[in-house]
């Protein structure tokens, strides 16, 4: 957590900032931009994108700012739910639980769509397997984590748990990935990585986002929790540096998650010096495909490690910029800055 994200979220201006939830270390809740409550220390903070990564990382909804709550004649319902949440583990929100509360379970549906980008059933799922996944991680026993989740069924509780977190309770490697939110001059940026490696980073705009973190989530059988490890700090840094143009070559470790053929593109892409361009055709030569300018076009888009492995150096033939997952606007600022500062 940075003290600009830190200033960013708590500015009275609350369009300042992508991260619109603050989880609070010392308290366990999570807060909407603009809570009344006493401002927390920088230190006991953590910032989310949405209130479902708040939820998964096991935090639970402030009763003073009500994150869930909209400014309509609906709220009254969403805080209900809520609280019935928190309250009772064992409560799913069927179609079924809600009508015998007198709750209309499209209208349920759509208020929670709307404020969180999920259904009330998501919403409900990802606070209880939140719960379950920080009992894990403290050496609980699998059987106990699923009651802590309000499973009667283990075996639905390993499928749930599984389709959430990309492995099953005993596969998943306990050592989580984390994930963190980097400002920077383009926009937000998102980092994953260990103590030891740097597994993603993108801007936050890239298409495809959820895609991506959730493939990887899978490949490694890791869950995806915020948090920050030296890495982090380290990529940061670097990052600081390379904006400021006076860093041309990362020296984070990485892990490249592909295919050998796109491992090897990758490899290819960071022997591009810094301040010049390749041309797909290069791109191709150099991994000795010289016509294959489809596949190494797809495995150019698919790098997971923006700016790093620099695939922005890679431009059509003609000189037009071609393609950035990005976005062509940071393509081309990177292009120029670089050159700027050879």
């Amino acid at each position: 957590m940075s003290l600009g994200q830190y200033d960013a979220f708590f500015d009275r201006d609350l369009h300042m900032s992508a991260l619109s939830f603050v989880g609070v270390l010392s308290t366990g809740i999570f807060c909407r931009k603009g809570c009344p409550a006493r401002r927390p220390k920088p230190e006991n903070c953590q910032f989310y994108p949405s209130a479902e990564v708040a939820l998964a990382a096991g935090f639970r909804a402030c009763k003073r700012c009500h994150p869930t709550r909209l400014p309509d004649e609906a709220s009254s319902i969403v805080k209900r739910l809520i609280a019935l949440v928190e309250d009772e583990l064992d409560f799913k929100g069927t179609e079924q639980e809600l009508k015998a509360l007198g709750i209309d379970p499209s209208t349920a549906r759509r208020q929670f769509q709307r404020r969180f980008n999920m259904t009330f059933t998501q919403y409900a799922r990802a606070r209880r397997l939140g719960n379950a996944l920080q009992a894990l991680n403290k050496g609980d026993r699998v059987i106990d984590a699923q009651l802590t989740a309000g499973y009667n069924s283990a075996s639905g509780f390993r499928r749930a748990f599984a389709d959430r977190f990309g492995a099953s309770p005993k596969s998943l490697n306990t050592d989580p990935l984390n994930i963190e939110w980097l400002d920077s001059e383009l926009g937000t940026i998102i980092v994953i990585c260990d103590s030891d490696a740097l597994y993603l980073l993108e801007f936050t705009t890239r298409k495809n986002l959820d895609r991506q973190v959730e493939r990887l989530k899978k490949t490694h059988k890791r869950a995806i929790l915020p948090g920050r490890t030296r890495v982090t700090e380290q990529i940061a840094g670097e990052l600081m540096e390379y904006f400021a143009g006076r860093l041309k070559d990362f020296k984070t470790p990485l892990v490249l998650s592909g295919t050998k053929f796109q491992r090897s593109v990758w490899r290819a892409l960071q022997s591009i010096p810094y301040g010049t361009t390749w041309s797909y055709a290069d791109l191709a030569k150099a991994v000795g495909r010289d016509k294959g300018f489809q596949a190494v076009g797809s495995a150019n888009g698919s790098n997971g490690l923006a700016l790093i492995i620099p695939c922005h150096r890679v431009i059509a033939k003609d000189g037009g910029l071609g393609g950035y997952a990005g976005g062509l606007p940071v393509k081309k600022w990177l292009l120029n800055m670089e050159s700027k500062n050879v």
